[in-house]
C-alpha cells in the first residue's frame, strides 16, 4: 500500500479533522490510525473516530457499573455455631427445639424430680413413651416423650447431637422443614419401640427425632442437594454412616432404645425428608 500524499496541517483541532476525513478512503484512514503517533492527537483521533462511523472497528463498550463487592466470607471458628444457639428470622427451630428439651428438663428438676436419675414413675408423670398408657388413650406421649430426657447427661448428649446436626441443616432446607422432619421422625421412633418391645416399655429421649435428622442429611448428600466435591460428600457420607452405626452398634448393650433409632431413622430418611426437600434449590458450599 502506498503511502498517502502529506495532510495539510489540522487548523482548529479534532472537529475540523473530522469533518475532512470524511471523505477519506479506507485505507487512509486505517493508515493514520496505525501510524497515530506521527501525527497531532487529533488527526490520529478522527482516523479512529471516522472509522468506527463506518462500523470498521469497533465502538468501545461504555463502562459498566462497578462490580458488586463480594460478599464477606464466613467467619472461621465457632463463632457462627455458638450464634445458632440464639433465634433468629432465618434460623430458629434448633434453638426452639433446644429450649423446649432444656425447658422440660428444668420443670422436672424444680418440681423434685432428680436431676440425674429420675425414677420410671417420675418420667411417666411427665409424658414419657409408656407402652400400657400410650395406645389408645394417649396418644399424646408419642411427641410429648421426645422432649423427656432420663437426666442431665442424656439431656445433654442428645442436645450436643441435635444443635450440631440443625446447624448444619437448617440453613440448607429451612426452619419450618427441619421442625416438621424432626417431629414426625420423633413420633415414629415412639411407635417403633411401642411396636418392638410388646412386653411394654417405658421410653423417653430424641434419639429418634435425631436419628431422623441424620436421615435428613443422608437424603441432602445422596440427593446431591447439598453441594460439594467428591472428596467432601464421601469423607460426610463416612462419618454420618459411622455415627448411625456406632449409636446403634452401641444400643446393642446398655438402656438404649434402638428400636427408637431406627424408627427414626427410616422416617427421616425414607419419607419426611424425601417430602421436605421437594421444591428445594441446591446450595453452594
Amino acid at each position: 500500500m502506498e503511502e498517502p500524499a502529506p495532510l495539510p496541517p489540522p487548523d482548529d483541532g479534532t472537529a475540523r479533522a473530522t469533518a475532512h476525513f470524511a471523505e477519506r478512503p479506507d485505507a487512509e484512514l486505517f493508515y493514520l490510525a496505525q501510524h497515530a503517533a506521527r501525527y497531532p492527537p487529533a488527526v490520529g483521533a478522527a482516523a479512529v473516530a471516522e472509522l468506527q462511523r463506518r462500523a470498521l472497528v469497533p465502538v468501545p463498550a461504555a463502562p459498566g457499573p462497578p462490580p458488586a463487592p463480594a460478599p464477606p466470607a464466613p467467619a472461621a471458628g465457632w463463632g457462627p455455631a455458638l450464634r445458632a444457639l440464639l433465634p433468629s428470622r432465618r434460623f430458629w427451630a434448633t434453638p426452639l427445639l433446644l429450649g423446649l428439651n432444656a425447658a422440660v428438663w428444668a420443670a422436672m428438676t424444680a418440681s423434685g424430680v432428680s436431676a440425674t436419675d429420675p425414677t420410671g414413675h417420675e418420667l411417666a408423670r411427665w409424658g414419657s413413651n409408656v407402652s400400657s398408657l400410650t395406645l389408645p388413650g394417649q396418644p399424646w406421649r408419642l411427641l410429648t416423650s421426645v422432649f423427656v430426657h432420663a437426666g442431665a447427661t442424656h439431656l445433654l448428649l442428645n442436645g450436643f447431637s441435635l444443635w450440631l446436626l440443625g446447624v448444619l441443616l437448617e440453613a440448607r432446607v429451612g426452619a419450618a422443614r427441619l421442625l416438621a422432619v424432626y417431629l414426625a421422625s420423633g413420633a415414629a421412633g415412639s411407635l417403633a419401640t411401642l411396636w418392638y418391645h410388646r412386653g411394654g416399655i417405658n421410653s423417653v429421649g430424641a434419639s429418634g427425632a435425631i436419628f431422623g435428622l441424620y436421615g435428613l442429611l443422608l437424603t441432602l448428600l445422596l440427593s446431591k442437594q447439598l453441594v460439594l466435591d467428591k472428596f467432601d460428600r464421601r469423607a460426610m457420607l463416612g462419618l454420618v454412616l459411622y455415627l448411625v452405626l456406632s449409636n446403634l452398634i452401641s444400643g446393642l448393650s446398655g438402656n438404649v432404645d434402638n428400636a427408637a433409632h431406627l424408627g427414626g431413622l427410616l422416617m427421616g430418611g425414607l419419607v419426611a425428608a424425601p417430602l421436605a426437600l421437594v421444591g428445594l434449590k441446591p446450595v453452594t458450599e
